[in-house]
């Protein structure tokens, strides 16, 4: 198993990950097969989807937000840490994901990245990696 830190900044944010991930696979040296990388953290999650144009991380965030608010503890939800909505929305998002490799390079599509979605920041934050399948020269 491979894993890296990322250290996030805001409460809410999404950090591109894809070229730590791309590293570790290098590393690996998993010719073809597939990856599972995953999030071991409770208040955040990972997706795939596109980060080039900043305004799609925006909407999703503006998106999550709606959907579960930052709520007080006066409002009734039993999580005193003041954070279920970071627990609700790292659930709808999911811990981790399973991407293909071929020729040693993942097979993401054109636009698609790699994405951390913090939701209880800012933190440390780790991710971990574990590749299967057949490894050795191209």
């Amino acid at each position: 198993m491979d894993s890296f830190v990322v250290q996030t900044t805001q409460r809410n944010e999404m950090v591109d990950v894809t070229p730590e991930v791309r590293a570790a696979l290098a590393r690996s040296g998993l010719r073809d097969g597939f990856g599972v990388i995953f999030c071991p953290h409770s208040t955040a999650a990972l997706t795939l989807n596109e980060h080039f144009d900043p305004a799609v991380v925006q909407d999703m965030v503006a998106w999550l937000n709606r959907a579960a608010p930052p709520v007080p503890v006066e409002t009734g939800f039993q999580d005193h840490g003041a954070n279920s909505d970071a627990h609700i929305k790292a659930t709808l998002i999911g811990p981790g994901l399973t991407l293909l490799v071929e020729d040693g390079n993942l097979t993401l599509g054109r636009w698609q990245s790699i994405i951390l979605c913090e939701f209880n920041g800012p933190r440390q934050r780790t991710i971990q990696m574990k590749w299967v399948g057949q490894r050795g020269p191209a």
